[in-house]
């Protein structure tokens, strides 16, 4: 099935991609809406700039819109792009990296009922602790690049995801609550390699803006796309 796919350049939406074209889909689009609500309910916004890369990294021509994120409005603007999408590249589906956000799931499941496309949504219910370890076995290399959930302190922005991470996620589960893919908000994730790169990103920090009352933080950065070694 020919799709387009919506791309944050986190772990979530690429990883997505990657199974979706395993099950043999083609992907001939990558779908971007840049927010200006960093509290937007439907879109990542930290560093959201960089999915432009991942989008060439994977060879994948990527269209963007943007929106004032008002919740429920920013809607129209996400559906405006899966229209185009629709339009230019003649897709029958619409893949998202949905874990199990009832209320984002259903929100896109209803734009692409209304235009007529399928939603592929290759890690609905899959288990949190199987996902984070699939990333890892699969190759993918991905830091965090903003956290806001009790736990997740300063040190976590630009670490890396390995195991020992996921381990600590999951405990932090157990203790908090908190959800240990982030699809609560607690954090944001940037894939710098994985085996659908043609290259990979260089992600230099050059700042991190955190504050205490909150217990949140991003990272700002400089990123470009690098050969594989």
């Amino acid at each position: 099935m020919k799709c387009a796919a919506l791309l944050s350049g986190g772990k979530d939406s690429v990883r997505a991609i990657y199974l979706a074209k395993k099950m043999g889909h083609e992907v001939c689009a990558a779908l971007t809406v840049f927010s200006r609500n960093e509290d937007s309910y439907m879109f990542h916004t930290r560093n959201i700039e960089l999915s432009r890369l991942a989008a060439e990294a994977m060879g994948i021509p990527h269209l963007t819109a943007e929106s004032e994120g008002k919740k429920e409005e920013e809607l129209a603007d996400l559906k405006n792009l899966i229209s185009a999408a629709k339009k230019k590249f003649n897709v029958e589906g619409i893949i998202c990296g949905g874990l199990s956000s009832k209320y984002q799931g259903s929100r896109i499941e209803k734009i692409c009922n209304e235009l007529g496309l399928k939603m592929i949504a290759p890690l609905w219910g899959i288990n949190p602790r199987e996902h984070l370890l699939g990333l890892l076995s699969e190759g993918f290399k991905i830091i965090f690049v903003s956290v806001s959930a009790d736990g997740l302190g300063e040190k976590w922005l630009g670490r890396e995801l390995d195991s020992k991470a996921v381990e600590e996620l999951l405990e932090l589960n157990k203790k908090t609550g908190i959800s240990p893919v982030g699809e609560g908000g607690e954090f944001e994730s940037l894939v710098l390699d994985c085996p659908l790169y043609n290259k990979k990103i260089s992600f230099e920090a050059k700042e991190k803006i955190w504050d205490k009352k909150t217990s949140s933080g991003y990272l700002i950065a400089d990123a470009r796309l690098v050969e594989k070694n």
